[in-house]
């Protein structure tokens, strides 16, 4: 009797086996497809630092005046002089400002940690600032508005969701992100048509945007081969292949006469 029970268990375990189990097909299959595993962690005693310049070439273009008088709290703002656009902003040294350079291609495909703290966009005079500003995917950018006026402000990305709100007067911050890769996001203001400003949206966090002396450092680099670009909103891109070692601080530069407009 004893020897009838086993035999009809084992049977029932060998049907049960031969039909899959209790688990279906699709769910044994995602469960063995383990996930990518994550470049190890970047020693930092062996990180690389690339610095570098961008150059203005041919003749410098003339700042335009903005015209502000449609609104008058804005052109009280600027009673001393009226403000310039920053579409071309060259540096008394011969350098290009508001440049956003950064890795495109090359990082270690790994989960970089977000920074905690928000990198901020200020409207003060009825004109964003920083023109241009990077950020990682996901790390909070702080929209203020310092103006006795209201603002409306309309980021008009492509990959990301675009999104379009308005902040009143000295009103409180706006804490925004965007979860994708994007270089480069234009921003406008509905109320102001002169105002704009760009955001470089990098999933990693080697980026950088020139100042007032056309100058960039991007630190931390593991050892490797990138593909380096320097962004400008009117001349267009110029991308750099780059190999750096252990340790190793490079010099890459970078000239408006290169860049391409896509």
């Amino acid at each position: 009797m004893k020897s009838i029970y086993v035999s009809v268990v084992a049977a029932s375990a060998l049907l049960i086996v031969s039909c899959g189990g209790s688990k279906a097909p699709e769910t044994a299959k995602e469960e063995s497809a383990a996930p990518a595993a994550s470049a190890p962690a970047v020693d930092d005693a062996n990180a690389a630092t690339v610095t570098g310049k961008v150059a203005f070439t041919g003749e410098k273009p003339t700042m335009k005046n903005i015209d502000m008088s449609a609104n008058p709290k804005c052109a009280m703002s600027h009673a001393g002089a009226p403000p310039k656009s920053e579409e071309v902003v060259v540096n008394g040294n011969g350098t290009l400002k508001n440049v956003f350079v950064w890795i495109k291609a090359g990082v270690p495909d790994r989960q970089w940690p977000t920074p905690g703290s928000p990198v901020e966009l200020a409207q003060k005079g009825c004109m964003y600032g920083p023109h241009v500003i990077g950020v990682q995917a996901g790390q909070d950018i702080k929209i203020v508005n310092d103006d006795p006026t209201n603002h409306n402000i309309h980021p008009l990305p492509k990959v990301n969701q675009e999104w379009n709100e308005s902040q009143p007067p000295n009103g409180d911050a706006k804490l925004k992100k965007f979860a994708r890769e994007e270089v480069m996001i234009p921003v406008k203001c509905n109320v102001h048509p002169w105002m704009r400003s760009y955001i470089g949206v990098v999933n990693h966090p080697f980026f950088a945007v020139t100042g007032e002396d056309g100058t960039f450092t991007i630190k931390g680099l593991p050892p490797g081969k990138y593909t380096i670009e320097a962004w400008h909103e009117k001349y267009g891109t110029q991308d750099v292949e780059i190999t750096v070692g252990a340790k190793e601080s490079k010099t890459q530069d970078f000239d408006s006469a290169q860049m391409k407009s896509s």
